[in-house]
């Protein structure tokens, strides 16, 4: 299926590899993956691409794009032929490009390590040898990196939650109310308990889904929105219970658990939103 660009691809990600370009270019390199500003409803882009001759010309925008104005290559979901899923192509496009530009660094809730801009073509000219697959297979190709990409959403917030986890178990040790240790509080004790086993439960269900997408099963797409869903909740109400559990100290900046609680925050959102998760999951039921 990836056959087509699949030389120039190549190429560009052995030049990732070598890293920097000079020893005078400290800037880290990446890819970044854009499909478009229609959220949810990824299979209604308009960013265009028309063909002319050994070029597409790209015309149109993606906004909530992580990296975007850092990486020196960017994966884009364009529309090359009708309406719907089947007329959308993946195109491979490097940071220089005349036409391509990114919008202001956003001012996050959290995740404020990675830069988020808008990336902006416009009559952005790219060779169709850049193009990965076949004409009409960006959707797919798309739709692939999805399910991995829920995996990894849900891995960061397992490990948002074991810190979170750890964190409010220190802090019950040492916080004293009323004369002894707040970890001499059943109430407390059972918290932290049931925040342990959310969070082990979680972690079997995203590593079942890994498992799944690793042998490409017929379930691999259910299983995974199953663990983005289930344990981007859980992990967040894990966060968020540990925040509880530092009183007023964990509102400020000084303790981490409130980084926890506001890089979670986005996970319920990102690589599909947690109610097309439910979606994706109440179809596959139904059509068993």
């Amino acid at each position: 299926m990836l056959r087509g660009g699949r030389q120039r691809v190549a190429a560009l990600l052995r030049g990732l590899r070598r890293g920097p370009r000079g020893p005078a270019d400290s800037v880290r390199r990446g890819v970044v993956s854009c499909i478009d500003r229609s959220g949810s409803d990824a299979a209604s882009l308009v960013t265009s691409a028309m063909r002319q001759h050994d070029h597409y010309i790209l015309n149109g925008s993606k906004a909530f794009i992580s990296g975007g104005g850092e990486a020196d290559v960017y994966v884009v979901m364009c529309r090359t032929g009708g309406p719907g899923p089947r007329g959308i192509s993946c195109v491979v496009v490097e940071k220089g490009t005349p036409g391509l530009s990114f919008g202001k660094k956003e001012k996050k809730v959290g995740w404020n390590s990675q830069p988020t801009r808008a990336v902006i073509f416009e009559d952005c000219a790219v060779p169709v040898a850049n193009r990965i697959g076949d004409e009409g297979q960006g959707f797919l190709i798309a739709m692939k990196g999805l399910n991995g990409g829920r995996i990894n959403v849900a891995s960061c917030s397992l490990g948002a939650a074991h810190a979170s986890v750890v964190l409010a178990r220190d802090h019950l040790k040492v916080r004293k109310q009323f004369g002894e240790p707040l970890a001499n509080s059943q109430y407390l004790q059972f918290q932290l308990a049931e925040m342990a086993a959310r969070l082990v439960a979680s972690r079997l269900t995203v590593r079942a889904a890994a498992t799944a997408l690793q042998e490409e099963r017929e379930d691999a797409v259910a299983l995974c929105a199953m663990a983005k869903l289930f344990a981007t909740d859980e992990c967040f109400a894990i966060c968020n219970q540990a925040l509880q559990m530092h009183g007023g100290y964990g509102y400020l900046k000084d303790y981490a658990v409130q980084q926890y609680v506001r890089d979670s925050r986005v996970h319920q959102i990102l690589e599909g939103s947690n109610e097309v998760m439910r979606m994706l999951i109440s179809r596959s039921l139904l059509q068993e």
